[in-house]
């Protein structure tokens, strides 16, 4: 026969009751140096990749959250263009991006951004380019056991970009031309993202 008295069965309510108030006091935070952003851009008619990233990513406001996607939300960012790096060997592709394309928006110094996170952890970026904020979906996945990469796609004619598309067009006309002798660079960019967060 077993027996609980009633002290005991209190006791093992405490127990349970701080076991809860301490997961829910668990915050992660974003590790700010840690964010990458790359991307990857189309050309010819074929679509080949063009890939590049951002080698700066300032974090202007990480706020905390009781889960590590949580923390992400309203997180807020710059990214200086001048920062674009695409490994190309020649040394021409990247002023070329700059002066071409970046140049011919406005207010373009900057791409600038807040993370947003739903009660359902679905994410998604604003992003402000060219005088315009539209926002991204993201598709996320889990890394590692506080880390996380995301993917989306950015239409840059939903920044009215299309201008600084055919201008970047023309100043790679040869480079961007497939076989079938078209000329091409795309309006869809994918973009990638990877962060790690710390538990505190």
């Amino acid at each position: 026969m077993t027996g609980i008295s009633c002290k005991d069965a209190k006791k093992g309510q405490e127990d349970k009751a701080v076991e809860l108030e301490a997961t829910s006091s668990e915050k992660f935070s974003l590790v700010k140096d840690s964010t990458k952003v790359s991307f990857t851009a189309y050309k010819t008619t074929e679509k080949v990749p063009v890939g590049g990233k951002f080698t700066q990513i300032n974090i202007t406001n990480a706020p905390e959250g009781s889960t590590a996607l949580q923390a992400l939300n309203g997180t807020t960012f710059s990214i200086p263009v001048s920062s674009l790096f695409t490994n190309d060997p020649t040394g021409t592709r990247d002023p070329k991006i700059l002066e071409f394309f970046f140049n011919v928006m406005d207010n373009t110094e900057l791409i600038s951004g807040v993370f947003k996170v739903s009660a359902e952890d679905k994410c998604s970026i604003d992003v402000t380019l060219n005088g315009k904020t539209e926002n991204i979906p993201l598709d996320h996945t889990k890394t590692g056991d506080n880390s996380y990469s995301f993917n989306g796609i950015m239409n840059l004619e939903a920044w009215d970009a299309s201008n600084a598309v055919a201008s970047l067009n023309k100043a790679c006309e040869v480079l961007h031309t497939g076989s079938d002798g078209v000329s091409k660079t795309w309006s869809e960019v994918a973009v990638h993202a990877d962060v790690l967060l710390q538990k505190k």
